[in-house]
């Protein structure tokens, strides 16, 4: 027998602790080497443990949902043997014999009336009850002289009731609810959320621009493009060079605060905020300056694929020096996007959709596009951030100036 460890891979320095999802195989099933045996999601992305060697499971030590450490020791696997033959199904028991059921109880027997014959007779005139009358009689029973005497005091006139209002209608079934407990990457998101809006002085200013000439270059060069390059012209690209193109004139789009202390970055790191079946994530475009417009486009198509596959590594997501938030592929017109710790700045970027807008004088339907950007006003005065989203407005108001480095 070669028994072998499965422990949880080496953790970034920054991450303390994982949560094992859901094992894939179990106790006694045979693995193959580097097949997944389960994810260990931490609080930025998922990681597969793999199995180091082909054998069969013998030993799993922590289960669905364990908190896990670097290095843990997960399962163990028998590289020397074979899987174990499926059990056979265990025979059916034998139903429980019925139980008869239980003899009805015996009606009680009725104790007689509580008020004699000619007592009656009184209280039915009266139109009293028996149970009104305190009887005199044998076990209580009301005598007629307790009858009599009872239907000589005037009866108490009795308030009349205050009508009930009219009840709501209220259908309170089909009304499930379900509690469930954040991912460690939720958790982690709503954590640093938090923390932005706490650390951070965040104001955001906004603007539209005319995206007539970005759509009509696209429009003209799109099919040789994707023809050339392998991967569609999006937008996206031109929105990051327009921002690169902004960040070069306002360097302080570009720094983070660290204490009592600026820093600026000499080079532009990208957070491109992309949706995924676990939430938000922000991979980073490393060196946008220096990348072309198809290099952008492939960059973010790539995010896209491995943030829905949970592909996505911890270098993918660490570092960047400004973001660029895009809601509008979800249709929304205008957001204040929140600052992604340690940046400063961020980008939001909407839906176009054509407006009535003054041309010179006229009235004419363009494709605009609001664009906000937030900032922290600890570092970034209101002149700086709104000549930045200028800066951006302009470039895609002319795009041949991005082609052109101008």
């Amino acid at each position: 027998m070669a028994i072998i460890d499965v422990v949880v891979p080496q953790l970034s320095e920054s991450i303390s602790e994982a949560t094992l999802l859901e094992w894939k195989f179990k106790v006694g099933d045979a693995v193959s080497q580097d097949e997944t045996l389960i994810e260990i999601e931490t609080d930025k992305v998922v990681l597969e443990v793999p199995a180091p060697e082909s054998g069969v499971i013998t030993e799993i030590v922590e289960g669905d949902g364990s908190t896990v450490t670097s290095g843990q020791l997960l399962a163990k696997i028998d590289t020397e043997a074979k899987a174990a033959a499926a059990a056979p199904a265990a025979e059916a028991a034998p139903a429980p014999a019925a139980v008869p059921a239980a003899a009805p109880a015996p009606a009680s027997a009725s104790k007689g009336d509580i008020a004699s014959p000619a007592a009656s007779v009184i209280l039915a005139e009266k139109g009293l009850k028996a149970s009104d009358v305190a009887g005199t009689g044998r076990d209580g029973r009301v005598t007629k002289a307790d009858a009599q005497a009872a239907s000589a005091k005037p009866a108490a006139p009795k308030a009349a009731p205050a009508p009930a209002p009219a009840p709501i209608p209220m259908n309170l079934e089909g009304r499930p609810e379900q509690r469930v407990p954040m991912t460690r990457l939720r958790a982690r998101i709503a954590e640093r959320l938090l923390q932005s809006q706490q650390d951070n002085a965040i104001l955001t200013t906004f603007n539209e621009v005319d995206m007539s000439a970005v759509i009509a270059l696209r429009n003209q060069y799109k099919e040789k493009f994707e023809k050339e390059h392998g991967v569609k012209l999006g937008f996206m690209s031109f929105f990051v060079k327009a921002a690169v193109a902004a960040l070069k004139r306002f360097p302080i789009l570009n720094a983070s605060v660290d204490g009592t202390d600026i820093i600026y970055h000499g080079y532009f790191d990208i957070g491109i905020a992309v949706s995924s079946p676990r939430g938000l994530v922000v991979p980073i475009l490393r060196n946008a300056d220096q990348l072309s417009l198809a290099d952008i486009e492939k960059a973010i198509a790539d995010f896209g694929v491995r943030a829905r596959e949970g592909k996505l590594g911890l270098e993918d997501l660490t570092g960047g020096t400004f973001s660029i938030s895009n809601g509008g592929v979800f249709g929304s017109m205008m957001s204040t996007p929140i600052i992604n710790p340690p940046q400063s700045a961020i980008l939001g970027i909407h839906a176009t959709k054509e407006r009535p807008v003054a041309i010179n004088g006229k009235v004419e339907i363009r494709p605009i596009n609001y664009l906000a950007m937030s900032y922290d006003h600890r570092i970034i005065d209101g002149r700086e951030a709104v000549l930045g989203l200028v800066a951006m407005k302009e470039a895609l108001e002319d795009p041949q100036r991005l082609l052109l480095d101008i």
